[in-house]
């Protein structure tokens, strides 16, 4: 699990693109038509953005090869399977699953009975 509170946010498809502080754990942004999407550390949600706070983040251990299937599928399935809700996120190298806290303690025995190991 990854340090800290996180807040996925939304600006609109034309914003500029915020000075983000860069000390944190993971920031990810993404443009498309639509929208701006914002995904870093509480403290750092930029002015103007429309915010969904509070989640946690399960760093998967990478790098996965790109002809690798099932990975973030073996992940989120038993959070599925337990009824919690994700936020997902991938990089070149890694996955990253955000939960709220309240499902943690499920979401860990959810994942240790389908064999992932936890840090």
């Amino acid at each position: 699990m990854l340090p800290g509170r996180f807040a996925v946010c939304c600006l609109s498809p034309e914003s500029p693109f915020p000075a983000l502080d860069s000390a944190g754990a993971f920031i990810s942004v993404t443009r498309t038509a639509d929208e701006l999407s914002i995904v870093c550390l509480e403290e750092n949600i930029p002015e103007g953005a429309k915010a969904e706070v509070g989640w946690i983040c399960f760093k998967l251990h990478g790098p996965f090869a790109f002809d690798q299937t099932g990975i973030l599928a073996g992940f989120v399935g038993p959070l599925a399977d337990y009824g919690i809700p994700i936020f997902a996120v991938s990089t070149f190298d890694t996955d990253y699953v955000f939960i709220k806290p309240e499902f943690a303690g499920m979401a860990k025995d959810a994942l240790r009975a389908a064999s992932h190991e936890l840090a």
